[in-house]
């Protein structure tokens, strides 16, 4: 199926609201907080056959089929760096008394002449750390292979890197995480927005799909246990 045919409504990788719904039933979160950067905003151009909406919006409207009275904040600015998001967003996100909490993985720390990978990590674990606290379900993305920099050669070993560090910490603080990295939909022609770094709106539909799904099973696991 080409691009100029696809729409939300044929594409193999969405989920309806009603379907989405469907998969959070029982989810039990009422305050849904996100924080970061473009990514975690749902930043990207408009598609054709797509609702003009990012992920985080769209899986806010399913929440509020399963919880409607849910709490949603976003504080999630483009570019923002990990040190930028500590120092200016956690803060309100921690005072919001979030029990749903969408953290990012330092896509923009990676756009310098050479990245601090320690540093990185320290800054993300701080952010874990405070929001661990919460007792929030913490959830997290990783970079997709269509998310490239031609100007850094060695840009696909910074974003495995990264990734790797995000699932690192995924896993040690219980988040779930929505590995983006290997997704089919990487391989789109119309993926990515006219600055060829951000998901247009078709991905924002595909990561809000893959969130619901990622919760799906979280959900599952703490009802058998």
């Amino acid at each position: 199926m080409t691009s100029t045919h696809r729409t939300e409504e044929s594409d193999p990788f969405c989920l309806s609201r009603p379907e989405a719904a469907a998969l959070l039933s029982g989810a039990p979160w009422r305050r849904f907080v996100v924080i970061g950067d473009s990514l975690s905003a749902g930043t990207g151009d408009p598609s054709p056959g797509y609702e003009d909406k990012g992920w985080p919006d769209r899986f806010a409207d399913v929440l509020r089929r399963v919880q409607p009275d849910l709490e949603y904040l976003s504080t999630a600015v483009d570019g923002a760096t990990t040190a930028q998001t500590l120092e200016n967003q956690i803060g309100r996100a921690l005072e919001f008394r979030p029990d749903l909490l969408h953290l990012p993985c330092g896509a923009n720390d990676l756009v310098r002449r050479k990245p601090e990978f320690d540093e990185i990590e320290q800054r993300l674990r701080r952010m874990y750390e405070l929001a661990s606290q919460t007792g929030a379900q913490l959830t997290t993305f990783t970079l997709g292979k269509a998310y490239v920099i031609p100007v850094f050669p060695d840009w696909s070993e910074r974003v495995s890197t990264v990734n790797d560090i995000t699932r690192g910490l995924a896993a040690e603080y219980e988040a779930v995480v929505i590995d983006m990295w290997d997704h089919p939909v990487n391989s789109r022609e119309d993926l990515l927005s006219a600055d060829r770094i951000h998901f247009s709106t078709s991905g924002q539909a595909v990561m809000a799909a893959e969130m619901a799904k990622g919760l799906s099973r979280a959900i599952s696991l703490n009802t058998r246990t």
